[in-house]
C-alpha cells in the first residue's frame, strides 16, 4: 500500500532578485501538507541577512533593517530548515527564484543543496492550465475565491498558506484533500465504533407521506430503474 505523501509549500523574502549577486534571504516560511492536506506544522524564521536592505525591497515585504537586527543568521537555522523540508517534494510559486536563494544559502553553509528534481513550480502549472493569463499569486487568489485580505505586503509564511490552497486547486486535488479513506490528515479508523446520538434525530415523513410513496413506486412497475437502487 502507498503510504501518505508529504509535501512542503515554501517560500523566501529577500534583499533584491538575484542570489548568485549577493542578495540574501531575510524571511523563509514553509508549511507541511499530507495528501494535499495542511498538517498545521509550519517552518518560519526571520534572518538577518548581513546586508543593509534596499528601500525597493522593503517596500515590497516590509522588513528594515532595524527589525532584522536581532534576528538569527541563516546558518543558524540552516540544519532545522533541512530537517524540516526532510526529502520530500517542495513546492513554490516561481521555484527557480525560491530555490535559487536557498540552494546558495545552503551551500554558504556547507550543506547540500536541495535537488531541482524535487521541486514543482505552481507557475508553471499555471501557465499550462491558464495561458496568457495573469498567474500571479494575487490573481490566481482571487480567481480561486481564496481570502487576500490579510496580505497587504509580501510575508512568506501567509504567502505559503495561500499558496497551499491554490496549489490544491491548481491540481484539481480539492476533492481527494476532502475525501475520507486513507488520507493521513483526515482519516477515519474503519472499525471506529458508531457512537449513538444523545438526542434521535427528528422524523421529517409521516407515516402517510411514506404510505402515499410507497403506492406510487407500485404504479413504476417491475422494469422501472427506480427498483434498481430499492430492491435486493
Amino acid at each position: 500500500m502507498v503510504g501518505p505523501m508529504r509535501e512542503i509549500i515554501f517560500d523566501v523574502e529577500t534583499t533584491g532578485l538575484r542570489a548568485r549577486d549577493g542578495d540574501r534571504i531575510c524571511e523563509i516560511a514553509a508549511v507541511e501538507m499530507v495528501d494535499y492536506v495542511p498538517t498545521g506544522a509550519t517552518f518560519h524564521e526571520y534572518v538577518n541577512p548581513t546586508i543593509t536592505m534596499p528601500p525597493e525591497a522593503e517596500k515590497v515585504h516590509g522588513l528594515s533593517d532595524a527589525f532584522l537586527a536581532d534576528k538569527p543568521l541563516f546558518d543558524s537555522i540552516a540544519d532545522k530548515w533541512v530537517d524540516f523540508i526532510g526529502t520530500d517534494r517542495l513546492v513554490a510559486h516561481n521555484a527557480m527564484f525560491d530555490f535559487g536563494f536557498v540552494n546558495a544559502e545552503l551551500e554558504r553553509c556547507d550543506l547540500q543543496p536541495m535537488s531541482f528534481e524535487r521541486m514543482i513550480d505552481t507557475v508553471a502549472i499555471a501557465r499550462r492550465k491558464f495561458p496568457g493569463s495573469d498567474n500571479s499569486l494575487d490573481a490566481l487568489c482571487v480567481r480561486f475565491g481564496i481570502d487576500l485580505s490579510a496580505r497587504t505586503k509580501h510575508n512568506a509564511l501567509l504567502d505559503t498558506q495561500l499558496l497551499a490552497d491554490v496549489y490544491v486547486e491548481l491540481i484539481g486535488a480539492r476533492q481527494t484533500a476532502m475525501r475520507f479513506g486513507e488520507n493521513t490528515a483526515t482519516r477515519l479508523a474503519a472499525d471506529a465504533p458508531l457512537a449513538e446520538r444523545a438526542r434521535p434525530l427528528q422524523r421529517l415523513v409521516s407515516e402517510e407521506e411514506e404510505a402515499a410513496h410507497a403506492a406510487f413506486l407500485e404504479t413504476l412497475g417491475e422494469d422501472a430503474i427506480w427498483n434498481r437502487y430499492i430492491k435486493n
